[in-house]
C-alpha cells in the first residue's frame, strides 16, 4: 500500500501566512524523512484555504526533498486555462525529476465558482472538456482542438513537454458519478474523497467506477485511492480520543463558522461512523482494513497538518503510523499495480 500525506492548507489565522505556507513545506520534508511515499496540495480559492497555487508550493517542496512524490488534491481543472495548467506542472515535473502525480477534479465551493465565473450548470462541462484537451496537450507534439469554453487551438505547441511521458493523472470523486465515469472512460485511476460522509456513497460509487472500468474495456483492475477524515495514531484509544477531542471541537467551530453543519455532531461519533484515523495502532489498522474489504483501495492519504497537535505529538503519530499499522497493512494490502 501507497501512503500519502495531504494538506488543503487552512488558514485559521493563528499564525501568519508566511508561517502557514513554510510549516506545509517542513511538513512534506518530514514526511520524507520518515518515509512517506506521497505529500498532496490541494487547490482552493476561498476561505479558510491558502492553497490556491499548488504548483508553486510544491516547487518550493521539490527543492527541498528528493524522493517523495509529489500530488495536487485537486487540480481544480474547471476553473483553469488547461493550457496555462499544461506549462505549469510540466514545468513543475522538471524540477522535480518526474516525482508528479497530478489529481483533478471539478473543485467545489460557490466562492470560487464566482472569482472565476464557474456556474453550477457548467462546472462538469468544464472539468471534462478541459481533461480532454489537458490530455492531448501532454500527449501531442502539435494540437487543434475547438470547444465552448476556451478560444480554439490550431497546431499549438506548448512547452515545456512533461519529463513523465505521460504523467498519471488521477480523478478526484467526492459524491457524484461525472469524476468516476471520466476516470472510467479514459482509464485513469479514481481517488475518493471519502472524508464528508459515512462510508456507503463512496463504496458506491467505486462499484460504479469499476463496472464502468470493465464497460470500457481496460486491461486488469483499476487503481483507487481513498482519503480520511482525520488521523492521529496514540499508544492507546484512552491517549488518542483525549488528545484529538480539542482539535476535533475546534473543526466543528470552524465548520459551523463557515455555514456549514457537520455530518458527524461528536467525536466518538466521528472515529465511529466517518473514515478518521484516530486512535491505538490496532485499531487504525482494524478499520483502514474494514475500508479496504468495500473499497480494495491500495493508496490512502493521511492529513499531513498538525492541527492543533504539539509538534512533539504531530511527528509521534506519524512515526508509529509508519512503525506500528503500515506494516500490518502492508502484509494484506499490495501495492498498486499501475494500467496505464
Amino acid at each position: 500500500m501507497k501512503y500519502l500525506l495531504m494538506t488543503l492548507i487552512t488558514h485559521t489565522g493563528s499564525v501568519s501566512t508566511t508561517a502557514r505556507l513554510r510549516e506545509v513545506v517542513d511538513n512534506a520534508v518530514l514526511a520524507e524523512e520518515l518515509g512517506y511515499d506521497g505529500y498532496a496540495v490541494g487547490e482552493r480559492h476561498e476561505r479558510p484555504f491558502i492553497s490556491s497555487s499548488p504548483p508553486v508550493v510544491l516547487s518550493h517542496i521539490a527543492a527541498r526533498t528528493e524522493r517523495i512524490r509529489l500530488y495536487t488534491a485537486v487540480t481544480t481543472l474547471s476553473l483553469l486555462d488547461p493550457v496555462r495548467a499544461v506549462e505549469d506542472y510540466s514545468t513543475l515535473d522538471h524540477l522535480s525529476g518526474g516525482r508528479l502525480d497530478l489529481m483533478i477534479g471539478k473543485g467545489n465551493g460557490s466562492a470560487q465558482r464566482d472569482l472565476f465565473h464557474v456556474t453550477p450548470e457548467d462546472q462538469w462541462d468544464r472539468n471534462i472538456e478541459g481533461y480532454e484537451l489537458f490530455r492531448r496537450l501532454w500527449r501531442e507534439d502539435k494540437v487543434t482542438w475547438s470547444g465552448r469554453f476556451r478560444p480554439p487551438l490550431v497546431d499549438a505547441e506548448v512547452w515545456p513537454r512533461p519529463l513523465q511521458r505521460p504523467i498519471r493523472v488521477w480523478h478526484g470523486s467526492a459524491t457524484s458519478a461525472a469524476s468516476v465515469e471520466v476516470a472510467a472512460k479514459w482509464g485513469d485511476p479514481l481517488f475518493s474523497a471519502n472524508v464528508t460522509n459515512p462510508i456507503e456513497p463512496y463504496a458506491e460509487l467505486i462499484e460504479l467506477y469499476r463496472e464502468r472500468w470493465k464497460h470500457y474495456g481496460h486491461p486488469g483492475e483499476p487503481v483507487v485511492g481513498a482519503g480520511t477524515a482525520g488521523f492521529y495514531v496514540a499508544r492507546s484509544s484512552q491517549e488518542a480520543l483525549a488528545t484529538f477531542r480539542p482539535l476535533f471541537e475546534a473543526r466543528l467551530k470552524l465548520w459551523r463558522d463557515h455555514g456549514q453543519e457537520p455530518v458527524f455532531p461528536t467525536l466518538e461519533d466521528f472515529v465511529e461512523r466517518s473514515s478518521a484515523l484516530v486512535g491505538s495502532p490496532a485499531q487504525v489498522a482494524e478499520k483502514v482494513l474494514r475500508y479496504h474489504e468495500r473499497f480494495g483501495h491500495t493508496v490512502i492519504h493521511l492529513h499531513a497538518d498538525a492541527d492543533g497537535l504539539t509538534p512533539q505529538q504531530h511527528r509521534g503519530s506519524l512515526e508509529l503510523f509508519q512503525d506500528a499499522v503500515a506494516p500490518v497493512l502492508n502484509r494484506t494490502i499490495g501495492d498498486p499495480v499501475w494500467t496505464t
